[in-house]
């Protein structure tokens, strides 16, 4: 029996395909990145996420292509969440 496991709804791609792997890490990213509503650079974003440095900038620059991340235009770049995507619901009901 598989498990359902729950992902940022701002992880899933238009263009491209959204394997298990890549959902997961782009949740991790993207939880990351709405945890404090500051910019941060892919080295913080792998250090609190536990990835690779390379890792992290490959799926930033996947998230930028979606225009759901942006970044600055001046070294070091930093990474800020745009608004755009799907929001979570966290209390549903209230």
């Amino acid at each position: 029996m598989q498990r359902r496991t729950s992902y940022h709804p701002d992880a899933y791609l238009e263009r491209r395909r959204n394997v298990i792997q890549g959902l997961q890490v782009r949740t991790k990213i993207l939880e990351v990145m709405e945890e404090n509503a500051r910019a941060r650079t892919i080295q913080e974003v792998a250090s609190l996420t536990v990835l690779s440095y390379a890792v992290s900038r490959h799926h930033l620059r996947l998230l930028e292509a979606e225009r759901i991340v942006k970044r600055t235009r001046k070294r070091p770049y930093k990474w800020r969440l745009t608004g755009k995507g799907q929001r979570r619901l966290n209390h549903v009901g209230e």
